[in-house]
């Protein structure tokens, strides 16, 4: 069994624009970097010592910088990027914000936006992706069992957490904050979701 963290990048300029960045890459801003030292503190003192500790990330420049803040604060080697891990494709919506998506496609859960990566494919992208990151990780540590960090992008670890949990979660118009933590149990290719801030225990 292996422990599994997902991080939500630090904030962008795009993210306190409530802009759409999707593949777009754009970097962290000043709070972004700082929410990932603080997530990168956080972990250094939760994280047991004795166990080895793997940092992925998406390649995009947020979710790598973010995922670098954190493994220095964890004294540990700078994340190996996967390109599974990027945030799903938006496609039409790419740039506009919050706003303007909803006036021209409805509402966030149930829009069909031009170009945009259909939600099933990113999950099947995204779930490929971690189990290669698992057996990476397992394969650089072996014979110990690592703790994996992986730093990605909220519409990815939204499906994640839903292939996780069988579709109950999260709910509609729950939001995965930047800097956020999901825990997961990896068991064998199993997911099961262990904690999520706005999923009950």
């Amino acid at each position: 069994m292996t422990t599994l963290t997902l991080v939500r990048h630090g904030e962008t300029d795009w993210n306190l624009n409530r802009r759409i960045q999707g593949s777009t890459d754009i970097p962290l801003n000043a709070t972004g970097r700082a929410q990932a030292r603080a997530v990168g503190l956080e972990l250094a003192e939760t994280m047991n010592p004795d166990v080895p500790i793997v940092l992925a990330s998406s390649d995009l420049a947020r979710a790598r910088e973010t995922g670098e803040i954190i493994a220095d604060a964890l004294g540990v080697p700078a994340p190996q990027t996967y390109r599974a891990l990027r945030e799903r494709s938006y496609g039409d919506a790419e740039g506009v914000t919050d706003t303007e998506f909803v006036e021209r496609w409805g509402e966030w859960h149930t829009a069909v936006v031009p170009n945009a990566e259909p939600w099933d494919a990113v999950t099947r992208r995204a779930v490929a992706g971690i189990q290669q990151v698992v057996r990476d990780a397992r394969r650089a540590t072996a014979p110990r069992a690592p703790e994996i960090i992986v730093v990605a992008h909220g519409a990815l670890i939204r499906a994640v957490i839903g292939h996780a949990t069988g579709g109950v979660h999260p709910v509609a118009g729950v939001k995965l904050a930047n800097g956020s933590r999901h825990t997961f149990l990896v068991e064998r290719e199993r997911l099961r979701l262990l904690a999520s801030p706005g999923v009950p225990a």
